[in-house]
C-alpha cells in the first residue's frame, strides 16, 4: 500500500510553529517515523534531535515543490508497487511510504510489527542538491529504482519462505528492523547477498538505467570499484563469515 506523508509534512511548515507541528505530525505516525529516525537519523529522545528538527522545519523547499508540481510521484509509485507486487511475487503485503526525511538516506527499508516497510526520501530526487535540507540532488527518474531496491529488502525480510539470516534476525526482534542489531548480527556474505539481490530486482522492475546507478554510485566511483574487483573480492574473502561492526 502506498502511503504519502508528504503533504502533512509540508502543511507543517505553514504552522505558526512549524517545529511543534512536525512534532505533531511524528506523533501521527509515531510507529514508523521512530523507527525511521532510529534507524537512520538517531534517537528522538537525543538531546540532538530539537536540532535535526530545526533544520528541517527551516530548510528551503522550493526544489521539492517544483518536484512535486512537475512530477506525478504518486503515480510513479503506484506503478513501481504494482510491478514489484507482480515481479517478486510477494506474499506477505508491504507498505511504500513517500515522505521528506531529515538527513542523508534517500530511501530505506524497515520492518515495524512484522510488516515490510519500503520508504523514499523525496528531497533527495529533485535533480539538484541543496544543502539545506542535505538533498542529494538525485534525478527523479530514479524513483523507481529506489522503491523497488528497498521493496526487495522488505520482501525478503518478511516472507515466511525466506532464508535470509536477517529475516531470523527480525523474528528473534519480535518483528522489528535495527540497522544496527542486523549489521551487528548478520554475516558479511549475507549483507552481500542481501544488497546483492535487491540491487538484481531494482534491475528487473525499473531496466534501462545506467549500471552504475543501480548501485547508488557516480559514475567515476563505479569504473573505479570495477578496476578494484578482483583486489577487493580477495581481501574480503577471508571475512565473509564473520559478522560485526566496526
Amino acid at each position: 500500500m502506498l502511503i504519502n506523508l508528504v503533504p502533512q509534512f509540508l502543511a507543517s511548515l505553514e504552522a505558526t510553529d512549524p517545529a511543534e507541528a512536525y512534532r505533531r505530525y511524528l506523533d501521527d505516525h509515531l510507529p514508523v517515523l521512530s523507527a525511521y529516525w532510529h534507524n537512520y537519523i538517531l534517537d528522538l529522545d537525543s538531546p540532538h534531535a530539537d536540532d535535526v528538527i530545526h533544520r528541517a522545519v527551516s530548510a528551503d523547499r522550493r526544489d521539492l515543490r517544483a518536484l512535486l508540481d512537475g512530477h506525478d510521484v504518486v503515480g510513479v509509485a503506484e506503478e513501481t508497487i504494482r510491478r514489484c507486487e507482480d515481479l517478486y511475487r510477494s506474499d506477505r503485503p508491504f507498505d511504500v511510504y513517500l515522505m521528506v526525511g531529515v538527513g542523508g538516506a534517500n530511501a530505506g527499508e524497515l520492518v515495524v510489527g512484522g510488516r515490510g516497510i519500503a520508504f523514499v526520501c523525496l528531497e533527495h530526487f529533485t535533480g539538484r542538491p541543496n544543502h539545506e535540507s542535505l538533498g542529494l540532488g538525485l534525478r527523479p527518474e530514479l524513483l523507481p529504482l529506489w522503491i523497488a531496491h528497498e521493496v526487495a529488502h522488505t520482501v525478503r525480510y518478511t516472507s515466511p519462505d525466506s532464508r535470509s539470516e536477517i529475516a531470523r534476525i527480525i523474528h528473534e526482534m519480535n518483528g522489528a528492523y535495527d540497522f544496527w542489531e542486523t549489521g551487528s548480527r548478520a554475516t558479511l556474505r549475507e549483507l552481500m547477498v542481501n544488497e546483492g539481490l535487491a540491487i538484481a530486482g531494482s534491475r528487473i522492475v525499473a531496466p534501462g538505467l545506467e549500471p552504475w546507478e543501480y548501485y547508488g554510485f557516480l559514475r567515476r566511483q563505479y569504473r573505479r570499484l570495477r578496476q578494484l574487483e578482483a583486489f577487493l573480492m580477495r581481501v574480503v574473502e577471508g571475512e565473509l563469515d564473520k559478522s560485526g561492526l566496526g
